[in-house]
């Protein structure tokens, strides 16, 4: 057999061959570098027994049905008349790069290549191609297959529903398929595009993990098998069908594969970097994250120049840097039944255009950002009378908010959208884009996709200082595929502070604070109807890329100054807690979410710890840190000790004032919070001496 591995600081995947397809031999914890891989391909092999076939096929890069492969193939072919294919693939040859391999092999007519990467940020990632020569229908193409561990007891997938998001979902592995399929047309709030699977016994902080995050926004297929010999396999590609025309070449999208020895935190160690230092493309990466205003949940489609001036002075004075006007100023839109593609300004609204509002925004010192929702179409739009057949979908389809989706896979579409979007942005001086996407998709194909990502592409390349938001009904469309595009991802509709303190949660093992949009919602909360105090909401948006989304003329002076405070608060702390690390915090107490965020240097750290609803027993229970030098000495102390209550009346250490334990006692035994109200986060930060 021939051996490779590639290998990050954190982990190695080794692989090997004896004239197929090649296969894993080992995913996990990095391997010395004298591991002898001969052995270790060697100790794979397994034995034969009663009622199987006499040669156990390979569980490869891509398992082959032409190979009487008994789980899920890898590929799933037709010729373009639709008859079904069964390639033979041999091993060619191996190709090594500076920071990998090309893996490659061919059957007659098809070549297939398997390329790995081992990228800087320590994850390692993967991706198929397959080259015909002569068109052929691919049903279903997976990126690079991975095994699964047999120490797993469980896989941990996502989902989630709008406002919503991010549901962690514990499934028992059993034999057979777990098979999660999002066919929406983007990775979707049902379930997104991440896999997590920790052997038995792994907690935040503790324990072995491996996970997958597939980087494509179209929608896609995940495939978790336990074949009868008991070996396990991994697939990830897009949705079975999506690639609807017969063609000569066919790729997946990356599949990002990380590995932890240090429970799930390494995980969203591993995602976090990998998101913010190597796939998201910052305009300026030395630019702090600027605290956004939003007017939606303010006027809606109200839009007058006086009511949004008065409400500017008011987000400038409190803080803000980043004013940006949601839907509702193009067209002929009022409500939101018309005007989708009509990309010019409203005059009845802007007889002006948007100079003033925008002239007004520069004075107090904030830039200026933009609604748009460009692969979408109303039926009530001049663009729609104009080109029906731009439409993607049967005519007769149903409408989701009153809206279709445009035919990206049409050039003369792209086209139309970059002149539209480009004349916005040269005739005003915008710096940022809220990109939205409010409706699913009435059928699956990849080239709507690649066609949604090319004018992004194009769009980047002719504003490279413009920053973008992704934005889908909220969460509908957060992926690495979409975020190579883009610069920061609305998390969910809902600006209720204690639905966004479990979803931030939960998507910090995959999304990082830098990128993770989080805002500041009016009192009483538009999506769930609860009323809660100003103090919890500001300091759940601080945990995050924090912004404001009410209309500020309703605030009370109380409100203003704790609103004020807070966000001085995260303008002093953004740039190390944005460069640093989210750790979720395992809580004692289930009526408690606890993370800590760390700097990269080690040096500070904030945790926040919030109470969500009554707790059970009397008083808390420790909470204990994670990620510091155990012999180091930490100054700690209680950000807001004025957020208790009345009912704590006893001598509690952080309460009273800061305290300095090492590293070993903060791991080791916690610390003790003061009593708490549901709808308190408190904040506790921690400086090395």
């Amino acid at each position: 057999m021939t051996q490779w591995r590639v290998d990050t600081g954190s982990q190695t995947l080794a692989l090997a061959t004896s004239g197929g397809i090649p296969q894993v031999i080992w995913w996990g914890a990095a391997l010395p570098a004298h591991e002898d891989l001969a052995q270790l391909a060697a100790s794979t092999r397994q034995d034969l027994t009663g009622g199987m076939i006499d040669a156990l096929p390979a569980l490869t890069l891509t398992p082959e049905s032409g190979r009487a492969f008994q789980g899920q193939p890898g590929l799933i072919l037709g010729a373009a008349d639709g008859t079904a294919l069964h390639p033979v693939f041999a091993f060619d040859r191996a190709e090594p790069t500076a920071d990998g391999l090309h893996l490659i092999s061919i059957a007659p007519g098809l070549t297939l290549t398997h390329r790995i990467t081992a990228q800087p940020t320590g994850v390692i990632t993967l991706q198929t191609t397959l080259v015909a020569d002569r068109p052929i229908r691919v049903h279903w193409l997976a990126a690079p297959v991975l095994p699964a561990p047999a120490s797993a007891a469980q896989m941990i997938d996502v989902s989630g529903k709008w406002i919503g998001e991010f549901q962690l979902t514990h499934v028992d592995w059993t034999p057979g398929i777990r098979l999660r399929e999002s066919r929406t047309g983007r990775s979707g709030h049902e379930h997104p595009p991440y896999l997590i699977v920790p052997e038995a016994g792994t907690t935040d902080t503790t324990g072995q993990a491996w996970a997958l995050h597939y980087a494509w926004s179209g929608g896609h297929r995940m495939l978790a098998e336990e074949l009868p010999d008991g070996r396990r396999q991994l697939q990830f590609g897009a949705p079975l069908g999506a690639e609807t025309q017969p063609g000569t070449r066919f790729e997946s999208a990356e599949l990002i594969a990380a590995f932890s020895d240090s429970g799930l935190n390494g995980i969203a160690a591993a995602f976090q970097r990998d998101i913010r230092d190597r796939v998201v493309q910052w305009p300026d990466p030395a630019r702090p994250r600027p605290v956004h205003y939003n007017c939606w949940e303010a006027i809606y489609f109200n839009h007058n120049l006086a009511d949004l001036t008065a409400i500017a002075d008011r987000a400038a004075a409190i803080g803000a840097e980043r004013f940006v006007l949601d839907d509702g100023w193009f067209g002929r839109r009022d409500d939101d039944t018309s005007s989708l593609g009509d990309w010019v300004i409203d005059r009845n609204k802007w007889p002006d255009g948007l100079h003033p509002l925008i002239a007004h925004v520069h004075k107090l010192g904030m830039t200026f950002g933009l609604w748009f929702e460009p692969e979408m179409v109303n039926p009530d739009s001049d663009l729609f009378r104009a080109h029906p057949d731009w439409m993607l979908g049967p005519v007769d389809q149903v409408t989701g908010r009153n809206q279709m989706v445009l035919n990206l896979a049409l050039p003369q579409v792209r086209d139309y959208l970059f002149d539209a979007i480009d004349a916005v942005l040269r005739e005003y001086p915008i710096d940022y884009i809220k990109w939205d996407h409010n409706r699913l998709l009435p059928l699956v194909d990849a080239d709507q996709t690649r066609g949604t990502w090319a004018l992004l592409d194009r769009l980047r390349a002719a504003h490279p200082g413009v920053e973008i938001e992704s934005c889908a009904s909220g969460g509908g469309r957060i992926d690495a595929g979409i975020l190579a595009r883009t610069h920061r991802v609305w998390l969910s509709d809902s600006n209720d502070a204690l639905e966004r303190l479990r979803m931030q949660h939960d998507a910090a093992l995959f999304l990082p604070s830098a990128i993770t949009g989080s805002h500041v919602g009016p009192r009483k909360s538009h999506t769930s109807g609860r009323i809660l105090p100003m103090a919890f909401r500001a300091w759940v948006a601080a945990q995050r890329h924090m912004g404001f989304e009410m209309d500020l003329r309703e605030l009370t002076q109380e409100e203003t100054e704790t609103l004020s405070a807070v966000t001085a608060w995260y303008k002093a702390n953004r740039d190390w807690m944005m460069a640093g690390t989210i750790h979720r915090l395992p809580s004692p107490d289930p009526a408690v979410t606890a993370e800590m965020q760390l700097a990269q240097d080690g040096h500070r750290f904030v945790v926040f710890v919030g109470q969500a609803q009554a707790s059970g027993q009397i008083l808390p229970k420790p909470l204990r840190l994670t990620g510091l030098d155990p012999d180091a000495r930490y100054h700690v102390a209680l950000r807001n000790p004025d957020d208790r209550p009345p009912q704590s009346r006893g001598p509690n250490a952080l309460k009273s004032g800061p305290i300095t334990l090492t590293g070993r006692a903060l791991m080791g035994q916690g610390i003790l919070m003061p009593v708490a109200w549901p709808a308190t986060l408190w904040v506790i930060e921690g400086e090395r001496l």
